[in-house]
């Protein structure tokens, strides 16, 4: 259903890189000693880290984007996740990296969009699709920038819960059972989340999908 392409442009994996060079390279030390002592060394496993950037790198951008923090400050909001993760790589048991990801970067979504409420965003064309695909025609531009401006509107407009679910479930195509392991809450909370941020979504959608066929017609 989504206007969203499936993953971010790996055309950008130059600046993919260089935006995790200092995560990677010079990772925090973790722990610390008593107060007045140095504190305590733990050096992070700068393989497993690279790795999980390198895996999950697309997974956090998107999510972070379709979270409702501006493209503009989505690299800074990817770098804020990374920087949890490296501190308390220590304490993510394997296999429960994307969780403890996409659950971090639901914290800084929500502290991004209380802390700058944004005009809203038009997403410039091209900027999640993959460099090499066949251009389309310019009608075929125009109506996927409406249909990403709604799609972005809309979902910026829905709680940061129920906002979760939604990308979740409709625009990365996870199951409920995933969902539920994901954001470590019950199956029946992820049914309950879904139905409420489809019924507002679609209210939000119709609303700004009427008032820009109004000022179409009155352009």
């Amino acid at each position: 259903m989504s206007a969203w392409p499936s993953g971010h442009s790996w055309g950008k994996a130059g600046r993919t890189a260089s935006m995790t060079v200092d995560v990677l390279e010079n990772p925090p030390l973790e722990g610390g000693g008593p107060m007045g002592s140095a504190p305590a060394v733990r050096p992070v496993d700068t393989a497993r880290l690279r790795r999980i950037v390198t895996e999950d790198y697309g997974f956090l951008w998107r999510s972070l984007r379709r979270l409702g923090v501006p493209e503009a400050d989505t690299d800074d909001g990817v770098q804020r996740v990374l920087g949890v993760l490296a501190r308390r790589l220590h304490e993510i048991a394997a296999g429960a990296e994307r969780a403890f990801l996409f659950q971090t970067a639901v914290r800084v979504a929500s502290e991004m969009r209380r802390s700058q409420r944004r005009s809203r965003l038009t997403l410039a064309d091209g900027d999640l699709h993959d460099p090499h695909d066949e251009a389309p025609g310019p009608d075929a531009v125009l109506e996927q920038q409406q249909a990403r401006r709604l799609l972005d509107q809309a979902i910026d407009e829905l709680d940061i819960d129920l906002a979760a679910v939604f990308v979740l479930f409709e625009l990365e195509e996870m199951t409920t059972a995933q969902i539920a392991v994901l954001l470590a809450i019950p199956p029946g909370t992820v049914s309950t989340r879904l139905r409420r941020a489809r019924e507002e979504f679609k209210k939000t959608a119709n609303r700004l999908r009427a008032r820009h066929d109004a000022t179409r017609r009155n352009a």
